[in-house]
């Protein structure tokens, strides 16, 4: 099983529909809490480059966030990574 970590922050919408979209592929993640101004955020821009959360990666490679998620999915290309 691939590794699947994902950077959020409480009352994100954004977070609450990629965790969605994980839970219903029925993956295991690691959620790291990464509101504003924290180590774990900083952490997240380090490997992603992005100050948004969420930040989705799979055994170190980032993802993006809800909407590359859910573009990932249309095109089909989800589950194969999640699979990895």
């Amino acid at each position: 099983m691939p590794k699947i970590e994902i950077y959020t922050q409480d009352w994100c919408p954004y977070c609450v529909r990629a965790k969605a979209l994980l839970d219903r592929k029925g993956v295991a993640y690691t959620e790291i809490d990464a509101p504003g101004g924290s180590e774990a955020r900083e952490e997240s821009i380090r490997r992603s480059g992005r100050t948004s959360v969420p930040q989705v990666f799979v055994d170190g490679t980032c993802l993006g966030g809800s909407d590359d998620l859910a573009e990932l999915e249309r095109a089909g290309k989800l589950d194969a990574l999640l699979a990895a």
